[in-house]
């Protein structure tokens, strides 16, 4: 890899976790930095909407405070740089927890990938395109261990 590549990767993998300290923190202003401003975020594969910056984050200013905790984990990057355009397909595995009305808490687990369409600009990498693709949901599915367990043959 050139000096460049390598830049540019840990450029990503900052922008990565920028984005997921921006949705935990509930910081709006670092979340629109993520982005460019005619980005197109789909995250409709888990319940969410489909839209452009300012209606996603609107939403999303919305929905996060109904959560008590937050943890978006944006883990196991593979990325594909051509220029200054890149493609991403990142794992992400966010647990949440919602008060349960009884000063306790009930946590779900949401997991699967962002997929990526990056831009070079210059202020650096952004994010054009997401397209949230769901691999598992406790919130909306209900999963138990009884159902991963190896059951007798």
């Amino acid at each position: 890899m050139s000096p460049t590549e390598v830049s540019d990767r840990i450029e990503i993998d900052d922008l990565l976790t920028r984005y997921a300290t921006a949705v935990d923190t509930r910081d709006w202003v670092l979340f629109e930095s993520c982005f460019t401003a005619d980005a197109v975020i789909d995250y409709t594969a888990s319940g969410g909407i489909k839209g452009s910056l300012p209606e996603v984050r609107r939403w999303l200013s919305e929905v996060m405070p109904v959560f008590a905790v937050t943890q978006h984990l944006v883990t196991n990057r593979s990325v594909v740089l051509n220029g200054d355009l890149a493609t991403s397909r990142a794992y992400f595995f966010n647990p949440l927890g919602l008060p349960d009305g009884r000063g306790g808490m009930t946590v779900y687990f949401d997991g699967g990938f962002y997929n990526d369409t990056l831009v070079r600009t210059e202020n650096g990498w952004r994010i054009a395109q997401r397209v949230e693709e769901s691999a598992y949901s406790t919130r909306l599915n209900r999963l138990g261990v009884e159902g991963l367990r190896r059951r007798p043959t």
